[in-house]
């Protein structure tokens, strides 16, 4: 059984696995296709008139499939390799360890954000943006610049307490746990976390920075501990509800998926502690 853990208790080892999987990845040419899944389903957001991986119910379980597609990936390279997770309500700062040389990387410089150090920067020849919207080839952030400060623990367990899943509209002026989640309502969690980053996460392409894993991993597990806290209150909508994915219609660009088919993860991995 697989185990994500919080970045943060990685040892030296596990770091080196995860990020040397994750260039052998992009050396090979498969991790971009998955920055080009992600911008193809956030710029149209739509499929046959179905909103899918964003301002929709359907977000959680979207992402929670892409996650473990990328995971596999990453298997598939080194079996021991399995996705950390960044708690951004505790490593709140550019100095935290996470943006450290051995593993993301740290802060974009002054005048055009490119990430200079760690494994992912543009110098070592191994991080060069192929799925892009201009002629930066290079992976670039601005810690801090967009929003000054992360989402805090006791915001992100006010989210925790609302008790439905989701309702009408079913878009972005939704109330309900994936909405405010997704952070278009209320106190702006998952957003606020990419404007935050800054660079490339503030765009469809936002996979381009590998620390888009690390956080989307934190907003699985946020649900993971959603559903435990309030185990009666399931996916919605359950059926018959047109321009957004039901409890059991297929998943794009899959087709072989459905949100019910991503509740339940257990069989395929856990994580290390509760929220």
């Amino acid at each position: 059984m697989a185990v994500r853990k919080n970045q943060a208790t990685l040892t030296a080892q596990e770091k080196r696995a995860f990020v040397n999987a994750v260039l052998a990845l992009k050396g090979n040419g498969g991790y971009d296709s998955f920055v080009s899944t992600h911008n193809d389903f956030i710029i149209s957001d739509t499929d046959n008139g179905e909103r899918v991986g964003h301002r929709s119910p359907s977000f959680l379980p979207w992402h929670r499939r892409f996650l473990l597609q990328f995971e596999e990936a990453l298997q598939a390279i080194d079996p021991t390799v399995t996705l950390p997770y960044w708690d951004w309500t505790a490593d709140r700062t550019a100095g935290a360890s996470i943006w450290g040389a051995d593993f993301m990387g740290g802060n974009g410089r002054s005048g055009d954000s490119q990430v200079t150090t760690g494994p992912f920067a543009f110098s070592t020849g191994n991080w060069t943006l192929n799925v892009r919207a201009d002629s930066r080839s290079y992976l670039r952030r601005a810690l801090g610049s967009g929003v000054a400060q992360l989402p805090t623990r006791a915001e992100t367990s006010g989210v925790l307490a609302i008790s439905t899943y989701d309702a009408a509209p079913w878009n972005s002026a939704s109330d309900g746990f994936r909405n405010n989640l997704e952070g278009w309502r209320g106190v702006n969690l998952h957003n606020r976390v990419h404007v935050w980053v800054g660079g490339l996460m503030t765009t469809g392409m936002s996979p381009n920075d590998p620390v888009f894993w690390l956080h989307h991993c934190f907003i699985d597990k946020l649900w993971s501990e959603w559903q435990r806290l309030h185990p009666s209150a399931g996916y919605l909508p359950t059926a018959g509800t047109a321009n957004v994915v039901d409890l059991n219609e297929v998943m794009k660009p899959w087709n072989n998926v459905t949100p019910a088919d991503m509740l339940d993860h257990s069989a395929r991995y856990t994580y290390d502690t509760g929220f």
